[in-house]
């Protein structure tokens, strides 16, 4: 049995994360509607009604806009930290008390057989934690909504197998660009988003032997696009040795468009 993912979708307008194996199959976030979720299903020709729990990583609408719906519609557990479900609270509807768990930051949760370690990352939200997923000895690390990657996160994550990993912008593009001076100083701050060259140097921190993909997420509408950030992220690759396209695979993700289900073994 391998352990297989698609990145649903990933950016500001709305982010999900699909991972599973034959016996267990989990979603991260749900930050779109209902009706958008199933079509992102669809498109990888998995059902929901398959699913057995939702994550949350935390409480922003981009990551929970469609929580309560998935969570009612298919009567799936969601497992999120205290904090989390605090703040959630008003913003995904009436949730019963027998699909509400708790899932504690910096522990490994068993869920069927697939392992999930929980980190916390930098972020402006009540406790905003993201995984690492284990099974048959595969680990896929997923990373984004953070404003910087600390040493811990990387001690976490490293030589993981795949990364989902935040590059939100390009800096020079987010300095000149249209948002207001508050919200350029929250997204380069320390609670807020990685760019592609912090990304990158992260990165270059983080891969192993074992490392074979990684997929560029949450990236900025206004203030980044597909081919700047992999060419960011590759040049300082490129330049520390790990040659992308022959040792590592680069990817995209997309806020509508989830990438095709990749198996990692």
């Amino acid at each position: 049995m391998t352990l297989e993912f698609s990145v649903l979708a990933s950016g500001s307008t709305g982010n999900a994360f699909y991972v599973g194996t034959d016996q267990q199959k989990l979603l991260v976030d749900a930050g779109l509607s209902g009706k958008q979720m199933e079509k992102l299903f669809a498109e990888i020709h998995k059902d929901p009604n398959d699913l057995d729990g939702i994550l949350v990583t935390h409480e922003h609408r981009d990551h929970i806009h469609g929580l309560g719906i998935m969570a009612r519609r298919y009567r799936l557990p969601i497992y999120a930290n205290e904090k989390t479900w605090k703040a959630m609270e008003g913003k995904i509807g009436d949730i019963k008390l027998d699909q509400k768990f708790t899932i504690d930051m910096e522990t490994t949760e068993t869920f069927g057989d697939i392992d999930v370690e929980t980190f916390g990352v930098s972020h402006d939200a009540a406790e905003p934690m993201f995984f690492v997923f284990h099974h048959n000895g595969k680990r896929v690390a997923l990373v984004t909504d953070t404003g910087y990657v600390s040493e811990r996160i990387k001690k976490t994550v490293e030589d993981a197998d795949v990364y989902i990993f935040e590059a939100n912008h390009d800096i020079e593009m987010l300095r000149m660009g249209k948002y207001p001076w508050n919200i350029k100083r929250r997204i380069l701050g320390d609670h807020g988003h990685v760019s592609n060259e912090d990304s990158a140097l992260a990165l270059t921190d983080v891969i192993g032997n074992e490392t074979k993909r990684v997929y560029l997420a949450h990236l900025s509408q206004d203030n980044n696009m597909k081919d700047l950030a992999r060419m960011s992220v590759s040049q300082i690759l490129n330049e520390r040795g790990f040659h992308v396209g022959r040792n590592i695979e680069l990817h995209d993700t997309d806020p509508r468009v989830p990438t095709p289900i990749y198996q990692v073994g």
